[in-house]
């Protein structure tokens, strides 16, 4: 029984794509090099920088993410991360119609369950990494990683295939796929890694490393960017670009918005609003300015989670943010049709006395941001976490205009 399940499945999966090929605008995915990038965390910086690479370059070039779709440097909102089959591949083939080469693009979990990338031509594919994240919609982590090993399964034997191997999902990702296998890290120097990393320096100004030994300067934070900036050169590399023009675009190259995007205010506060929504990527984050802080500087962090999106993150999150802050507010995110209170309750489930006293309730995100720039000392760091690039908070069915950095802009205009 459960090979005939898997011989349907298979079946319809092919239909799906067959469908897609006929009907829509004559499959203008074979018209273009599209290369997917999927995981938990790291996929818009990568399909960003790489799409500002290409375009440096003198290529014309598509962006297709969670933030904007971007035709030959004109750019429009994404509705999703990966449209619907139809809207995907009128999308590409307005790229196509528009002399793009390259298309950069997001491929979420979500997409490859539902098959929306079905029938689309990819040149490469780049796996990040695989954490906690969408088990609301998945279930388990088991169906999590099987749809993001979809998409590998999908990439032809002309394809690349490039996965992070620092990461222990990263070489099961690629098991049995025929497209060209290639690893990534910075991890020890192995026969199986192909393009290897080593952080030389990493501060306030940004980072210095080593990838096969090149020196690459980068304004990007953390060490989780050293990993999404590896990524990118690796592509660019098998992609065959001029690697001196890469590194020196590198080299000048700004943050994604709302990915560790990071401003001074006029006090002296470094304030950071990223996208982390979920335990690993909050950790990460919170890690990276314990790392990079001056000595008697205190992170202060502003977060909240989701309302109807996977409950079993919220205490996790709550004591990630408790236990790596020296303050944290705990607050709204996005919190749809769920009370922000009770949601907020579930974030200090599993907090330790000492956690607890160092965690501030604010349920009105616009007020806890007031609260972390009153709180905040010069030299202090302001982690403001979960929305990032977001222009609206979602309360009770509603879209609200909101914006982070708009925030605490107009906080130090009052202040």
């Amino acid at each position: 029984m459960k090979k005939i399940i898997i011989f349907f499945k298979i079946a319809r999966n092919k239909f799906i794509a067959f469908l897609a090929k006929m009907h829509f605008f004559g499959n203008p995915s074979k018209r273009l090099k599209i290369i997917g990038v999927t995981g938990t965390n790291g996929k818009t910086t990568i399909a960003t920088l790489l799409y500002k690479i290409a375009t440096e370059l003198g290529h014309k070039t598509g962006l297709i993410g969670t933030v904007d779709n971007i035709i030959v440097k004109e750019s429009r909102p994404a509705l999703r991360t990966t449209p619907s089959p139809k809207n995907l591949n009128k999308l590409l083939n307005e790229m196509a119609d528009k002399g793009c080469q390259y298309v950069f693009m997001e491929v979420s979990s979500h997409a490859l369950d539902q098959n929306r990338v079905a029938g689309i031509k990819f040149a490469g594919g780049i796996f990040t990494n695989l954490t906690h994240d969408h088990l609301d919609y998945h279930k388990d982590f088991e169906n999590y990683f099987r749809a993001k090993k979809k998409f590998f399964y999908v990439l032809p034997k002309s394809a690349f295939a490039l996965s992070n191997v620092d990461d222990e999902h990263g070489e099961a990702m690629l098991d049995g796929v025929i497209a060209e296998k290639f690893f990534y890290g910075f991890g020890e120097e192995t026969e199986t890694v192909d393009f290897y990393g080593k952080i030389l320096k990493l501060d306030f100004l940004g980072l210095k490393l080593d990838f096969n030994g090149e020196i690459i300067k980068s304004k990007l934070l953390g060490k989780f960017n050293a990993y999404n900036l590896l990524a990118v050169w690796s592509a660019c590399r098998l992609l065959n670009f001029d690697m001196k023009k890469v590194n020196k675009i590198l080299e000048n190259i700004e943050p994604s918005r709302g990915r560790f995007e990071h401003f001074m205010s006029p006090s002296g506060v470094l304030i950071v609003v990223d996208y982390a929504h979920s335990p690993d990527s909050l950790e990460k984050v919170l890690l990276t300015l314990k790392e990079i802080k001056r000595v008697n500087s205190r992170i202060i962090s502003v977060f909240g989670c989701g309302g109807d999106r996977d409950p079993l993150k919220r205490s996790k999150m709550g004591k990630i943010g408790a236990n790596l802050s020296d303050i944290a507010i705990f607050t709204s995110d996005n919190p749809r049709s769920e009370n922000v209170d009770k949601i907020i309750e579930q974030m200090k489930d599993n907090l330790s006395h000492d956690e607890a006293k160092k965690v501030i309730t604010i349920s009105d995100r616009r007020l806890a941001i007031e609260e972390a720039v009153e709180l905040a000392k010069k030299e202090d760091i302001i982690l403001c976490a979960g929305k990032g690039h977001e222009e609206y908070q979602e309360i009770k069915g509603v879209k609200h205009h909101f914006n982070d950095t708009e925030e605490f802009n107009k906080t130090f205009q009052h202040s």
